[in-house]
């Protein structure tokens, strides 16, 4: 596994969203983007990550911060999870996990006992520019807002 750094350029990427439509990165030049990739829609730890997002909506708009969830789940099973869970940004469904091996988060992982090929819970900040301004890969789920606005805030 490769992970994109800092500094780097972020891949542009098109991916179907929860209502079936195609979202691209560079629908949001002049925003920041959170691109943050999570396993499975509706299990508890991405679950709790969501909603961290979801509540911290107003803040991170307020630093011009666009949300983009990002899963190999398929797409019929992201409008389940919003609706659920009353999410507010766009999820994107990346089922053969392309995007996820472009930025680095599709590999080894090890999970009580077992080893197998998975997403990995890494966030990307992507600058105005499409640049990486930032990678998040150590937080705790129900912190990882609590993370990104205090990286935003500094």
């Amino acid at each position: 596994m490769n992970t994109l750094t800092a500094g780097m350029l972020a891949p542009t990427f098109t991916l179907l969203n929860q209502d079936d439509q195609p979202v691209s990165l560079t629908d949001f030049k002049g925003k920041k983007v959170l691109a943050y990739f999570y396993p499975k829609a509706m299990t508890p730890g991405c679950t709790v990550q969501a909603c961290g997002l979801r509540d911290s909506k107003a803040e991170l708009e307020a630093h011009n911060v666009v949300v983009l969830g990002i899963s190999i789940d398929p797409v019929k099973r992201l409008p389940k999870f919003i609706e659920r869970d009353n999410l507010n940004f766009t999820l994107l469904s990346d089922e053969d996990h392309a995007v996820a091996d472009q930025f680095g988060v599709w590999g080894e992982k090890k999970f009580m006992g077992k080893i197998y090929d998975g997403l990995h819970r890494i966030s990307f900040l992507i600058d105005e520019h499409g640049n990486i301004e930032h990678v998040f890969n150590k937080f705790k789920t129900k912190d990882h807002h609590q993370v990104v606005l205090d990286y935003l805030n500094q």
